[in-house]
């Protein structure tokens, strides 16, 4: 989907595709860290399959959810036109594993190592986070400083999600 045909959407839509994408980025991240937790010994193979089961339950979920929720608020099916959005509100949050999958494959090749893999896909990660909350307020209108401050406090709760998830996993900082 072009920018301008993304820009077209409802903003409620636009909303849910956001928001679906910080969840799976998230949830990947979260994946990613664990997985560096305990590098030794694993394989390429293993790690992706463990991301790519993540991020799939994860879309699974959300995608019942909404689904239900539909169901639940307005008490009738969701129509075709609705249920085409659920499903790409879904799979558009999957735009956040290309680079930790072609990582990981580099160590799968041997080119890199699978720590590696693991430590530049964290990377991307968070980069894709840096560019998802830049993305989301770079044409709203509030003043510069509110802005700064939006993507100040997206910068703490994401550190703080990962420092919860590396003492969740014994690696604390």
């Amino acid at each position: 989907m072009d920018r301008q045909s993304r820009s077209a959407l409802p903003a409620d839509e636009r909303a849910a595709r956001l928001k679906e994408r910080v969840y799976v980025t998230f949830t990947s991240l979260a994946v990613v860290l664990a997985l560096s937790s305990h590098a030794e010994g694993l394989t390429a193979r293993r790690a992706v399959t463990t991301l790519l089961i993540a991020v799939i339950g994860t879309l699974l979920a959300v995608f019942v959810a909404d689904f239900v929720s539909h169901v639940a608020v307005h008490q009738v099916m969701p129509t075709g036109p609705e249920l085409r959005r659920m499903v790409g509100v879904s799979a558009g949050a999957l735009g956040v594993l290309p680079l930790p999958l072609i990582f990981l494959a580099l160590a799968g090749a041997g080119r890199w190592s699978v720590a590696a893999g693991l430590r530049a896909s964290t990377i991307a990660l968070l980069g894709s986070l840096v560019v998802i909350g830049y993305l989301a307020v770079r044409r709203v209108r509030m003043p510069v400083w509110q802005r700064l401050v939006v993507l100040g406090a997206e910068a703490a709760l994401g550190t703080a999600v990962i420092a919860l998830e590396l003492l969740a996993h014994g690696a604390a900082p």
